[in-house]
């Protein structure tokens, strides 16, 4: 509390530093920092610009830059004295965070894409290294040479740490950009993330040797320093990682533990990592760096790091690393740069680091084998500085490696470099281009795997062998049409029930493997960031204990029913859900889409979207898409319990005695745990006289549920289509041919016009049965039919 007991009351000044009560004006710092870099981000946020930028920048608006030139603002709101309580709360925040960050280096990752980690991070920074040598030159006559309130130190050290200041990456804001831009399983995102993380390893090798090299004054005591630096990092990597590894399994079994990380694994591990900083403080390096070699050690298995980062990182982010951003921003005072000379450097550094970094991450993916602008974008992202680059500058600022005139103008580029990075990746690199590499990767995939499938596509012929149309695909293509596996994303226990009535339609005549997928909203917290960037988690050999609820029901479901499983959790902006959901280079040309909804979430609006997505991306990836439809029951609950009444007149209740049906369910019943579930009637409706791509699938799926055991009447619908056309004649002969197994079921055929549709929907006078099954094909002139069926009809296929 304040020292004076009454406080302001009594006529105390709050923001008057007392060494007796520091916390006070400590806390009124907070708040400032705090609302400050939320308001700047405000802007920021919506053009995908990395939060740091927001609080670095507003550390400069309240330092003599801007809000300081008010006549007592800064001295008297960040007077000298009150900055240690600043001080050390953000240096407790930085090993926090550094700690943080070393979670994120996956070894593993690097192992299984060394030669890209070696080959692309090493070359990214050595070009920029070299180029920043030679900056340094200049730099150290025109800044460093003779400052007088700065002490001597040698060259050699200026200039390795200028060097590394220009060849440092921002690995923590490159994964937040590659997430966003959802380039994470793109061959630039697995060749960044490999490289960023080398780059990130030997940064920081070289900020520790520089910072060694300023603390030491005779070059025998810089040897030791460095051994004993080594020394530590293989102590930490082999004996402490192994022995950390054994408790955590075996003593506190933390890896069998669903709530993990328990408190005492927690405290075990924190110990350890302020251990770490404490050592490595002692030793004449930085406190960073051992927290950062904690965080490499952390176990990946079952999740773990990233259970553990979400336990810490609120604090960390939303408070303590403001804190030290905004403090780093308060030291930098561009009015210092008042001469020509001061703007060049400022200028001439940004085009030095674009460049250097550019042209390293170009040539070595280049090297690698990628396309142009692929190996042009690698470069573009690895430029990226953000958060490690004003950790580096503020060391360098703190250990008076450089003055403070250099210093701001190192973070002018760091924010400038920082800033560019995502406009230039998405001009580099637009889904246009990342579309024709698909097709490039995808012919070369086809000659690599040549398949003598040719059929003549070019004629369709009846069973006499005689022209019937020229359409693009024949009878044998729907017969031999195939459905290699079928994709189903879930997000919630709605999709879940959706989703398994999907499998339960389908899979009694179609056995293919199941690959599941979660879409979650991409958030700003690291453990999102750490789960979005592990991306070889979709083999079918994945523990229940890796899969959230959602994804693990799928799970057991195919385990017990030995269908073939596969999952990924995607991670998406709220506004690129469906442009996330397509856009995904696994998917073949033989896998079905299936997208799971509810009437309620359907609109024409989100109609439209998914075919503008779908046409967008089908360049690309010609897989197969389709929505799927199920009306919730509850609006119909009331009509529909009078069929299930006894003889008394009494609602059928189950062997439990509970209802048949819950009227208090928030999701659909009608799931294939129901006793209700009886798909007996489907409906094809074809709207197109020129058959395409989406009718021969709508065909397709037709067939399959035609053939179930509980089906009793089928009906095909050509709408605005002749008796005379061809279309009627193939669809006829599709029917003839396949007499065996539409003879099981009661057939009809009919055309019918627009007009004569819509009086029969808009009258009632088409059957309302519960368990009525419509497939139609989309496209921009059916979407009112196509929302009237959906309005009409329990389920709807639309493809």
């Amino acid at each position: 509390m304040a020292e004076s007991t009454s406080g302001i009351i009594a006529g105390m000044n709050p923001l008057t530093y007392s060494s007796g009560s520091p916390f006070t004006i400590f806390f009124f710092q907070l708040i400032v920092i705090l609302t400050f870099s939320q308001l700047i981000y405000i802007p920021l946020g919506r053009i995908k610009q990395p939060r740091v930028i927001a609080e670095v920048l507003t550390g400069i608006v309240l330092s003599h830059t801007a809000l300081g030139r008010i006549p007592n603002f800064t001295n008297e709101l960040f007077s000298t004295n009150s900055r240690s309580g600043l001080t050390l709360v953000a240096n407790i925040g930085i090993c926090l965070l550094m700690f943080i960050v070393g979670c994120e280096v996956d070894i593993k990752f690097i192992k299984k894409h060394l030669v890209t980690a070696v080959t692309v991070g090493m070359f990214n920074m050595a070009v920029p290294f070299g180029l920043g040598c030679a900056c340094s030159v200049g730099l150290w006559n025109d800044y460093r040479l003779n400052a007088e309130d700065l002490p001597d130190i040698k060259f050699t050290t200026f200039m390795v740490f200028i060097a590394t200041a220009m060849c440092i990456t921002a690995f923590p804001v490159l994964v937040r950009i590659l997430t966003e831009l959802r380039l994470v399983k793109d061959r630039v995102g697995t060749v960044v993330l490999a490289a960023g993380i080398t780059n990130d390893l030997l940064g920081w090798i070289l900020l520790a040797l520089s910072i060694t090299l300023a603390n030491s004054s005779q070059s025998i005591v810089t040897l030791y320093i460095v051994l004993v630096a080594i020394g530590w990092c293989i102590f930490v990597c082999y004996p402490l990682r192994i022995i950390l590894n054994y408790i955590l399994k075996n003593y506190l079994k933390e890896f069998d533990n669903p709530n993990s990380p328990s408190r005492l694994a927690m405290l075990i591990i924190l110990l350890l990592m302020f251990a770490s900083a404490f050592f490595t403080d002692i030793i004449g390096v930085h406190p960073i760096f051992g927290s950062f070699l904690i965080g490499t050690i952390v176990p990946r298995k079952n999740n773990y790091v990233i259970n553990l980062t979400s336990r810490i990182e609120d604090l960390v982010n939303i408070i303590l690393v403001p804190i030290y951003f905004g403090v780093a921003g308060l030291d930098v005072d561009l009015g210092l740069m008042n001469k020509g000379l001061d703007w060049g450097w400022a200028f001439g550094l940004i085009g030095v680091a674009l460049v250097g970094k550019i042209f390293g991450g170009f040539a070595a993916a280049k090297l690698r084998g990628l396309y142009w602008r692929e190996s042009l974008t690698v470069g573009v992202l690895m430029s990226c500085k953000g958060i490690v680059e004003i950790v580096v500058l503020q060391i360098g600022l703190n250990a008076k490696i450089i003055s403070k005139k250099t210093y701001s103008m190192l973070i002018f580029m760091a924010l400038i470099t920082t800033f560019l990075t995502t406009p230039m990746t998405i001009y580099a690199y637009p889904s246009s281009y990342r579309d024709q590499v698909q097709i490039w990767l995808s012919e070369k995939e086809k000659k690599l795997h040549l398949e003598n499938n040719d059929n003549n596509k070019d004629k369709i012929i009846d069973e006499n062998n005689e022209l019937i149309s020229d359409l693009p695909f024949s009878l044998q293509d729907i017969k031999n049409h195939k459905i290699d596996k079928l994709i189903i994303p879930v997000d919630n226990i709605e999709s879940v029930s959706n989703g398994l009535l999907l499998l339960d339609l389908l899979l009694e005549n179609l056995k293919v493997p199941i690959h599941a997928i979660n879409l979650k909203t991409l958030t700003e917290r690291t453990a999102d960031l750490l789960h979005a960037s592990m991306i070889d988690d979709t083999n079918t050999e994945q523990n229940l204990k890796s899969l959230n609820s959602i994804l693990t029901i799928f799970k057991i479901f195919c385990h017990f029913n030995k269908i073939p499983f596969s999952s990924e959790i995607l991670y998406s902006l709220p506004e690129c859900y469906i442009e996330t959901l397509l856009d995904n280079p696994i998917f073949k040309s033989n896998n079905l889409l299936i997208l799971p909804i509810s009437q309620s979430q359907f609109s024409i609006e989100f109609l439209n979207i998914f075919i503008f997505e779908c046409k967008k991306n089908g360049k690309e990836r010609d897989f197969m898409k389709s929505i799927f439809i199920n009306k919730n029951m509850d609006n119909q609950l009331e009509e529909f319990e009078s069929d299930f009444k006894g003889e008394n007149g009494n609602a059928i209740k189950n062997v439990d005695s509970t209802p048949l049906l819950d009227n208090k369910s928030t999701f659909s019943e009608d799931t294939i745990l129901s006793p209700s579930l009886i798909i007996s009637t489907v409906t094809l409706y074809i709207t197109s006289a020129d058959l395409k791509e989406n009718d021969l699938l709508g065909m397709k799926l037709f067939d399959l549920l035609i053939r179930r055991k509980d089906l009793l009447s089928a009906n095909i619908v050509l709408l605005n289509i002749d008796h005379d056309s061809k279309t009627y004649d193939f669809i006829s002969s599709w029917i003839t041919s396949n007499n065996q197994v539409f003879n099981n079921v009661q057939l009809s055929l009919e055309s019918t016009t627009d007009n004569n549709l819509k009086y029969s929907i808009d009258n009632n006078q088409l059957e309302t049965t519960f368990d009525r099954l419509v497939i139609i094909s989309s496209n921009e002139s059916n979407l009112e039919l196509i929302s009237k069926l959906v309005e009409n009809y329990e389920k709807v296929f639309i493809v």
